[in-house]
């Protein structure tokens, strides 16, 4: 065995979440491919990737529910594909659609049964259950059974009942859609507290790029099945800081003149504003903006102003999967 194997083992052991060379295929579709990642243990680890990436067929797998056709997959110290029950006792899941309640049961019934699933005597969690639901907006409706609860709603009691079992490894998967903002502040605000006061490890889907921004600590990118991209925030942010400006020009440009721009500067996003005429432009060095401003001049319009675009998490997923608009 070499170094690095044993290191990497080690890693593994210790981790809450571990992956090791996860395939599932379907027919011919490789839906996940070969994908090995750990998430360790109070970690908020952010899964993100375009649909069809693979997220939740991951995920799927990783709680059981589907039998990849190849890898191992552990939670804690249980192999979740040969004692799939017992890897139920350490993580649970919401799973984007709300479909995880029983919608003749209120919403405080709910709760308290998916607590007891998992042991707990829902007696001692009163209040900690009525601050969860309060925290989620769902007080008036506590006793409300979900049946007549808007989409919204019963995403939150769905959301509720996955934060009730209290297990060591939760699995978040689109958490904040449907919620309102406030809610949704109230998630992230929940989803830190978990890991730094309670030491729980979440693992979080969605394709809102703030959520995961603000409370992830690292971020894994899928695409087509595999691995693109694995780091913090900030690493992933920093790999593709470019010399993007954003620039404001005193009046309008004939469209030859536009088009002479964009073949030799890589200029995009055209538009209007009170000042005159915006675009950004992307550039190398600054020999490369003293150029730009040049080719301006010939245009015979005056700069109003340039401003430095910094790039932020959006930005980074769409080069890294390749969805840059061109």
């Amino acid at each position: 065995m070499s170094v690095e194997t044993a290191r990497r083992n080690r890693r593994a052991a210790s981790a809450a979440v571990a992956i090791e060379g996860l395939t599932k295929t379907y027919g011919e579709v490789r839906a996940v491919d070969g994908v090995s990642l750990t998430v360790e243990r109070g970690e908020v680890v952010g899964l993100l990737g375009p649909n069809g990436a693979g997220k939740t067929t991951l995920i799927k797998c990783a709680l059981g529910l589907l039998v990849p056709t190849a890898g191992a997959i552990r939670v804690g110290e249980v192999d979740v594909r040969s004692d799939t029950a017992r890897a139920y006792r350490e993580v649970s899941a919401m799973l984007e659609g709300a479909r995880n309640v029983y919608w003749r049961l209120t919403v405080r019934e709910n709760v308290r049964f998916f607590a007891g699933l998992q042991g707990i005597d829902p007696r001692t969690r009163r209040e900690t259950h009525a601050d969860l639901i309060a925290s989620l907006g769902l007080a008036e409706q506590a006793d409300t059974p979900v049946v007549d609860l808007s989409r919204g709603m019963k995403q939150k009691t769905a959301l509720a009942c996955t934060l009730a079992r209290e297990t060591p490894v939760v699995f978040l998967d689109e958490p904040t859609l449907g919620l309102d903002v406030e809610a949704s502040l109230g998630l992230r605000q929940r989803i830190r507290r978990l890991a730094d006061e309670e030491g729980r490890t979440i693992v979080l889907s969605s394709h809102d790029m703030d959520v995961v921004q603000e409370v992830c600590d690292r971020v894994v990118v899928l695409n087509d099945g595999r691995v693109v991209a694995n780091g913090s925030v900030d690493d992933l942010v920093g790999a593709f800081r470019a010399r993007a400006y954003r620039v404001t020009v005193s009046a309008d440009l004939p469209l030859a003149a536009r088009e002479r721009l964009e073949r030799a500067h890589r200029v995009e996003r055209w538009s209007r504003t009170a000042s005159g005429l915006r675009f950004e432009v992307t550039l190398d060095d600054a020999a490369a903006f003293y150029a730009l401003v040049d080719d301006l001049r010939e245009t015979d319009v005056d700069l109003v102003s340039v401003t430095a675009v910094e790039p932020d998490l959006e930005d980074a997923f769409l080069q890294l999967t390749d969805r840059v608009d061109r």
